[in-house]
């Protein structure tokens, strides 16, 4: 009794001499080692986070696309369809923060399932809502407010998922086939919904991506959620991280290579939300003759493979042995600079087909940026991925609301497609500039030489 006595006091006198030898980056790179997938686990969770992805764009563009028969059945004004479409985004705005912190303590993958059953449900119930009674407007608008603020979690869970579960040399592929997915749910609830819309009304577009989304959801929480695993590991994590979230935070803003990040996502998502805006009107009013369908579907039909390309050729860089920080330059010089290139001959006089090509180049160059300003979160703070990425969205949207917004007015004012073009160059330069000259890629999350002292 006495030796085992003796073995115990020295097995605990070794843990707390471990403890308190290794700082906190040491014991968090252990953890995050035993918090990684297995390579087949990877695989299976790519394959279901392009879904989701998919199912999340497929449902958030599912009411823009119904906006019009939804118009016509319940007598809305444009203003009245303004304020049902615009609710989403104040409602995604609100969320960032909070589900990217949520991820960090608790795991990104719980987030995500319980996000997504909860906007599946809203999305498969919004026919029930809108011929639920007399107030059809009040009901839409906070049934898309509800749908902005469920669908806000997702991006900042899926950073935090990243920067615990996947190797530094391979969060940019699994980066750019997230947004892969988005640009095909796009493409599909366009292609599907004139389907469905001709065919079986509006509500079907509603019950079918309700559906396919609670079927997703199940099949997460039923085939990769490992419950047991997952709360061990997260509360070991914690105890380092918690610290981290609290103290630190003002030291991270103070820091300039996350603020040259934060800046260069928000020129990226406000451009972004411009070009998607306004490119098919911008068609429709300069090319009055050409087929919609070319301009609506190729630009995006082009992304995908330039998507998943980026990420591949991200992550081969750095498996090459090229430094992180030099990675995360090149793909957003292609993602700003490059797409800018081919923006500005849309100033001029351009033919259709010229067009095409020129907004497809940008679209598609234009998701460099998975392996460039998105992953660069994971590399400055892993420790808390999430929130920072959900405070970066919230900027983004928050400017992208605002530019969409003053680009209208250049519009109304200049009578001119000119100016647009031209400050989306503006804005995407000035961003690349910023995080070319201030963006790095070594942690920042834990001060040098912060280590636990032994009392």
């Amino acid at each position: 009794m006495a030796e085992n006595h003796a073995a115990g006091q020295i097995r605990d006198l070794k843990a707390s001499l471990d403890l308190n030898i290794y700082g906190p980056e040491e014991q968090a790179g252990e953890l995050e080692n035993q918090n990684l997938w297995s390579r087949s686990l990877a695989r299976k969770w790519t394959v279901m986070l392009f879904l989701g992805t998919c199912l999340l764009y497929c449902a958030r563009m599912t009411t823009p696309v119904c906006a019009v028969s939804m118009a016509a059945t319940f007598h809305w004004s444009k203003i009245d369809s303004g304020l049902v479409l615009g609710g989403f985004f104040w409602g995604y705005c609100f969320t960032q923060i909070l589900g990217g912190h949520a991820s960090d303590k608790v795991g990104g993958e719980r987030v995500l399932f319980i996000s997504a059953a909860s906007w599946a449900l809203i999305t498969a119930g919004t026919p029930v809502l809108a011929h639920l009674g007399p107030h059809t407007l009040a009901l839409m608008t906070v049934a898309r407010i509800l749908m902005g603020l469920l669908q806000g979690v997702f991006f900042p869970s899926l950073a935090s998922l990243c920067s615990q579960r996947v190797v530094e040399a391979e969060r940019g592929f699994l980066m750019s086939t997230m947004h892969s997915g988005s640009h095909l749910g796009t493409l599909l609830a366009g292609g599907m919904g004139s389907v469905m819309l001709d065919r079986y009304g509006w509500e079907s577009m509603f019950y079918c991506t309700g559906v396919l989304a609670g079927l997703w959801a199940i099949t997460v929480k039923y085939y990769l959620l490992k419950d047991d695993v997952t709360v061990k590991q997260m509360e070991k994590k914690s105890e380092i991280q918690s610290s981290l979230s609290r103290k630190r935070w003002l030291h991270l803003f103070k820091k300039p290579p996350v603020w040259a990040m934060v800046f260069a996502h928000m020129c990226t998502c406000s451009t972004s939300y411009t070009l998607l805006s306004w490119l098919p009107m911008f068609f429709k009013e300069s090319f009055p003759h050409a087929t919609p369908w070319v301009y609506n579907v190729v630009p995006w039909l082009t992304a995908i493979p330039s998507g998943l390309g980026a990420g591949f050729v991200s992550d081969f860089l750095i498996a090459k042995g090229y430094r992180v920080v030099s990675v995360r330059k090149i793909m957003q010089f292609g993602a700003m600079g490059l797409s800018s290139m081919f923006i500005l001959p849309l100033s001029g006089s351009v033919s259709f087909t010229s067009a095409v090509v020129f907004i497809s180049a940008a679209v598609g160059f234009t998701t460099f940026t998975a392996g460039g300003v998105s992953v660069n979160v994971q590399d400055l703070t892993p420790s808390c991925a999430g929130a920072l990425y959900g405070f970066m969205n919230m900027m983004g949207a928050l400017m992208g609301l605002v530019l969409v917004s003053f680009s209208g007015y250049l519009i109304e004012v200049t009578l001119s497609w000119s100016v647009i073009f031209a400050l989306v160059a503006l804005v995407n330069v000035t961003g690349l500039g910023v995080f070319l000259v201030f963006g790095d890629a070594r942690h920042v999350d834990l001060q040098e030489n912060d280590y636990l002292i032994l009392d």
